[in-house]
């Protein structure tokens, strides 16, 4: 039987060590291991490496820990904007969901948008009208709300700055959340879910939504989800620059992921890090900020999770 192997992570960024406390690193590491065990049990008894990364990252979006779903961020008008994409690398479909409101789990909706939609990617309203059609329930904003999260906004509200939610020195819940997974068949996929950036304006979309940006899965190299500097992810290409490496220059999956994490991306001042797996099961992990949620488990009995370096 194959490798069969899953990874996901809930951000990266300024993780500054002192100002996490124990209990705090506690809940995001549980967090992470619900998750992870999702995902893994999916791919253990036989599911497909879409399932497993659409059910781990449902798991994220569930925790109000993570800046995606029930955490996601405060836009400018005290509004949450969340986007998301998933892509199966057997036959490079995708779907992908931007600028969504009221939807509890945003990488459900990307999944319908690549199964049940002659499209790829559908926003806002449009969006919404489509999660209507199929019978998606619309959440409260109440649903979304959490003090912290309410707190990080009023910091910076009616003025014109914005922030990453991982750029902030203090004791605060970070990015992005995705799941990169390689199944039983050898099969890869890879889902990304996130809700942008503090007092976000004018429908401001980072990488996560963008096919090749932020999430790509090919079973010829590699699937990827990225967290981070959105802007910079989106220049770089970088979840596709990784792949390409992999089929143009031949690149084994480290050295690929990276080339472009530690090199590429840092050339333009980008910072934040990625998730990827390969057909074969292996999996990479790379980061250039202080840290990166992260958690990985392979049926070769690799298992990791971890916050810093």
């Amino acid at each position: 039987m194959k490798t069969f192997s899953i990874a996901i992570h809930g951000g990266a960024g300024t993780l500054v060590k002192g100002m996490m406390t124990p209990e705090l690193e506690f809940r995001y590491k549980s967090a992470l291991k619900v998750a992870l065990s999702i995902g893994y049990a999916i791919l253990e008894q036989g599911g497909t490496a879409v399932q497993a990364v659409e059910e781990a990252v449902i798991s994220l979006e569930d925790s109000p820990l993570f800046n995606a779903g029930k955490g996601s961020v405060f836009t400018a008008n005290g509004t949450h904007e969340m986007d998301a994409a998933i892509m199966d690398g057997k036959n490079l479909m995708a779907g992908a969901v931007s600028l969504i409101t009221g939807i509890k789990n945003p990488v459900s909706l990307a999944r319908d948008v690549m199964e049940k939609s002659e499209h790829v990617f559908l926003a806002g309203e449009g969006a919404l009208e489509f999660a209507k059609q199929l019978d998606y329930k619309l959440e409260e904003e109440n649903y979304f709300y959490d003090a912290f999260r309410f707190k990080q906004w009023q910091e910076i509200k009616d003025t014109d700055n914005f922030q990453l939610d991982h750029s902030v020195k203090k004791d605060s819940k970070f990015g992005t959340v995705g799941a990169v997974a390689c199944d039983q068949n050898g099969n890869i996929a890879a889902a990304t879910s996130t809700g942008g950036m503090t007092n976000k304006k004018w429908g401001r979309v980072g990488d996560s939504p963008m096919i090749g940006s932020g999430n790509y899965a090919n079973n010829k190299t590699c699937a990827v989800s990225c967290t981070g500097s959105g802007e910079f992810f989106i220049r770089g290409v970088v979840a596709y620059d990784v792949s390409c490496l992999m089929e143009h220059k031949g690149l084994s999956l480290e050295e690929a992921t990276n080339e472009v994490i530690n090199k590429r991306i840092l050339e333009i001042n980008g910072d934040g890090g990625l998730i990827a797996v390969d057909a074969q099961g292996n999996i990479a992990m790379p980061f250039n900020t202080e840290g990166m949620y992260r958690a990985c488990k392979s049926s070769n009995g690799e298992e990791d999770i971890a916050i810093y370096k």
